[in-house]
């Protein structure tokens, strides 16, 4: 039994039990979200896609902590004239653990 959710401009295929990192929400450990933009459900039966969403589908999840991503490298240089910078980033996200997929 899986879902596909929308997320932050992107589509995440879950499952109950499983930990995500989704884009970086103020909540701090042990609070609930809820994702209700359910794109589809799949179960042993059957399959439900919505369109685009299917009306009281939702999945409960977890923060489990804040987590920070791979760090990233900006170099910026122009010849022949002596101007280098070098900038580096680390995005933020929320790690959530999946508890429940309930379709309305």
């Amino acid at each position: 039994m899986y879902a596909i959710i929308l997320e932050g401009g992107r589509q995440f295929k879950v499952e109950e039990g499983q930990e995500l990192d989704v884009d970086y929400r103020d909540l701090s450990a042990g609070d609930q979200v809820t994702f209700d933009q359910v794109l589809a459900y799949r179960d042993d039966q059957s399959l439900q896609v919505g369109q685009p969403v299917l009306q009281g589908a939702t999945v409960t999840a977890e923060v489990l902590s804040v987590a920070q991503g791979p760090k990233i490298t900006i170099q910026k240089a122009r010849r022949r004239k002596g101007y280098r910078r070098k900038t580096g980033h680390r995005q933020l996200y929320t790690r959530v653990k999946i508890n429940k997929i309930s379709i309305g």
